[in-house]
């Protein structure tokens, strides 16, 4: 059985600092920071954090900051006294290589960083950290500042998942653990007890796109149902993009005919919970936490 560890490790007397780019991660961050009495520093990634016009920006310290810039960040947030850093949210783009700006100890460190970017997005999320750690700022991930984000074990809706749901689980979890050992995407998608769709740079939103259009294809033609799969990959670093639903993904999975979703408990985040659960119930889906030591007991 996995539970799921719901105290924060928030410190205290710390100076926190918020790299956050769009989703809703990064806002349910930096509200249970001020909550628990911290003004932190947010570096809002230039055209990602739309997430800040309905917060209350007099709350904590905004950085707005273009992403080929982020590396000049470092030196800045050590001169105020940061402590500990988390990095929450997606980044849609890639800022070109010739306006990347680096400071002169990232110059330093690029044959590293270089190194680890050839073994996959983990690897240099990795050493990302490590160097960040090394210059004396502690790296949190999403779910230990905010734990109530981790997905519980169990059926979480009205809707449980029948046998033929248990098959399409099983499935999904397998093809995920798969394509995440190869660094390529957490999430899966099966119909009829066998993978269909997997994961791949286009992320989950798009992948679920994929899968509505998919419905009319020769060997899905009158199947119904189905189930999306998140979770972990093999290495992953839970520091850093810990796979995520929300309500959004309710709403795709919706659309594209499946029965429900599956995520790894305590391995995985539930954004807006209350608001995932009732879509699901409204949509009719089961949203489940898998145990991912029972892999075999969908």
């Amino acid at each position: 059985m996995i539970q799921a560890d719901k105290q924060s490790v928030l410190p205290e007397a710390s100076r926190i600092a918020v790299v956050a780019g769009s989703g809703a991660l990064p806002r349910d961050v930096v509200r249970t920071l001020v909550k628990g009495g911290h003004r932190p520093i947010v570096i809002a990634i230039e055209g990602e954090a739309d997430w800040l016009g309905g917060e209350n920006v007099a709350e904590f310290d905004l950085w707005p900051a273009p992403a080929e810039r982020l590396a000049l960040f470092l030196p800045k947030l050590q001169r105020a006294g940061v402590t500990h850093l988390v990095l929450a949210g997606g980044v849609s783009r890639r800022p070109p290589i010739l306006k990347v700006r680096l400071g002169w100890d990232i110059f330093r460190a690029l044959p590293k960083l270089v190194t680890a970017y050839a073994k996959g997005d983990d690897g240099l999320l990795r050493a990302v950290i490590a160097y960040i750690e090394s210059r004396g700022i502690r790296v949190l991930g999403a779910h230990e500042i905010a734990p109530e984000l981790l997905a519980p074990e169990g059926v979480m809706t009205r809707i449980s998942p029948k046998a033929s749901d248990r098959m399409d689980l099983q499935a999904a979890y397998e093809a995920a653990r798969v394509i995440g050992s190869l660094d390529i995407g957490q999430a899966a998608i099966a119909v009829g007890g066998r993978a269909v769709a997997l994961e791949g740079i286009e992320g989950t939103a798009g992948l679920l796109e994929r899968m509505q259009g998919m419905r009319n294809h020769g060997r899905l033609a009158g199947k119904t149902g189905g189930a999306l799969v998140k979770c972990a990959k093999p290495d992953q670093e839970k520091r850093a993009d810990m796979p995520t639903i929300g309500p959004d993904t309710i709403k795709a999975a919706h659309a594209a005919g499946l029965s429900g979703v599956g995520v790894e408990a305590g391995r995985s985040l539930i954004l807006d919970y209350a608001t995932t659960v009732r879509l699901a119930d409204e949509h009719g889906l089961f949203v489940i936490g898998l145990d991912p030591e029972a892999k075999d007991e969908r």
